[in-house]
């Protein structure tokens, strides 16, 4: 028989997308570099649907109907072009290669045009959700030539997210769209778990309050606006106990966290466009402080901050401290969307906001119950400039910046670090006003560069010789 998909790469994410394909009733050979974990594969899932396993490149192309199908997913960076290399020898034109890993768009921008060049069609295809999505259903983002795409519909809708507007899963955009809305997604989700980490330290330093208190608090905000799968998990995170000692596990977690660049990767984008998207950037940053920890460990025995212990209204201060989080998950997504807004001007493509904004809605990490209102903003108006500039989005962010504002006043009042929290607000506060003070940049340019500037007055370019004024 001729099976109508091939996967290549067996780690827990494509033994998870492998068996989602067959429990759908397609059929389904697999490949990895290491001949015996195909073998295992096949033992342990082959029940689950019809399974082939190939021992070489050159066995699963043999073993699939054309025009072939296969799909990749590997780390990024190399072994993507590695892989390609050992497969094109078998390919004919026509045949379609997908990299579902997380790669940077660039490289997928790359591989689309130098592929379709010999005849070949590629798509590069965001995959969120983590194993879970990829086994129930991820969140896709495909990017590459439509028609590409269209080949592949039947298959990736199937499998993909379902909510009740359709699957988690549309066409994005061409060659390297679908990657760099992931690496937009990715970046969110770095801003999102800043966010929430920044609410739970200010409830457990300035607030005193135990994990399984917080743990309440977040199970109860995860029933209103908030509803989503970080806040979920974070619930269920600070209600688990170690084993060993009894003390909540996230307490005998070490501060370091890790990151693999694409939260980087999405900085350095605003940074290349003129975006600022600074809850990303700040998030981002957040991560690379708590890499210094043993610098930290001894900074702390002799930089001091306030001295002041929080003995005002509590509750109050957990409501507001609800708001700053709302407030600035609007802003992080207002500047994610953003870039994707620039970056497909900059790169020739043409996104469906509202879409996109459903291919979020679930499966993925950042799924979350007001990416409904964000598919709304966008429908009702597609060629919306910011998301804060939408009516719903507007009213949410004066219904809960008074509250937001009192959060980030005691964060620096008490020193409880809040860059996300500041840097969103900063953002909202820089956005709404139609003078800021670059005014005083630009002079300072022109005084020690000559750089020149222009006036509010009149048209045209001017020079002023300071020193002689």
């Amino acid at each position: 028989m001729k099976y109508e998909f091939g996967l290549v790469g067996l780690a827990v994410m494509g033994q998870n997308l492998a068996r989602n394909i067959a429990r759908h009733g397609f059929s389904i050979a697999v490949y990895n570099r290491t001949p015996q974990k195909t073998k295992d594969f096949v033992a342990n899932y082959g029940d689950e649907g019809t399974i082939g396993g190939a021992m070489t490149p050159e066995e699963l192309v043999h073993m699939l109907a054309k025009p072939r199908k296969i799909m990749f997913l590997v780390k990024a960076g190399q072994p993507v072009d590695d892989m390609i290399q050992a497969f094109l020898p078998y390919l004919e034109p026509g045949d379609t290669l997908i990299d579902g890993g997380n790669s940077y768009f660039a490289d997928t921008r790359r591989r689309c045009k130098e592929l379709e060049a010999k005849g070949f069609r590629y798509l590069g295809v965001g995959v969120s959700g983590g194993e879970e999505g990829a086994l129930n259903g991820p969140s896709l983002m495909p990017g590459g030539t439509r028609a590409s795409y269209e080949e592949l519909a039947p298959i990736f809708t199937a499998i993909a997210a379902q909510v009740a507007d359709g699957p988690c899963c549309s066409y994005v955009g061409d060659d390297g769209a679908g990657h760099y809305v992931k690496m937009v997604h990715n970046g969110i989700e770095y801003g999102d778990m800043q966010l929430i980490s920044e609410a739970y330290f200010m409830m457990k330093e300035l607030l005193g309050m135990s994990d399984d208190e917080i743990g309440d608090v977040f199970e109860q905000w995860n029933k209103g606006i908030l509803d989503s799968y970080l806040i979920e998990i974070t619930a269920k995170i600070l209600h688990v106990k170690d084993k060993e000692s009894g003390k909540p596990l996230v307490e005998c977690i070490l501060d370091k966290a890790g990151q693999k660049g694409t939260g980087k990767w999405t900085s350095q984008e605003g940074l290349d466009l003129g975006v600022p998207i600074p809850t990303i950037a700040e998030a981002v940053f957040a991560r690379g402080m708590s890499a210094y920890k043993e610098e930290r460990v001894e900074a702390a025995k002799v930089l001091r901050g306030p001295s002041a212990t929080f003995d005002g209204d509590k509750k109050a201060l957990i409501e507001a401290i609800h708001s700053a989080l709302y407030a600035s998950k609007i802003c992080s997504y207002a500047q994610g969307f953003a870039l994707i807004k620039a970056a497909a001007h900059e790169y020739g493509w043409t996104i469906n906001f509202g879409d996109m904004a459903l291919l979020w809605r679930g499966g993925c990490i950042i799924r979350a119950v007001f990416l409904e209102d964000i598919k709304r903003a966008f429908t009702n108006h597609p060629d919306l400039a910011n998301l804060l500039l939408d009516p719903f989005f507007k009213e949410a962010i004066e219904t809960h910046q008074d509250n937001w504002r009192e959060a980030v006043i005691a964060a620096k009042r008490y020193g409880i670090p809040t860059p996300a929290f500041s840097s969103s607000l900063d953002y909202y506060d820089s956005y709404r006003r139609g003078v800021l003070p670059a005014n005083m940049i630009q002079a300072q340019r022109d005084f020690f560069g000559a750089h020149t500037y222009q006036r509010v007055d009149k048209e045209g370019t001017f020079h002023t010789e300071w020193e002689q004024q």
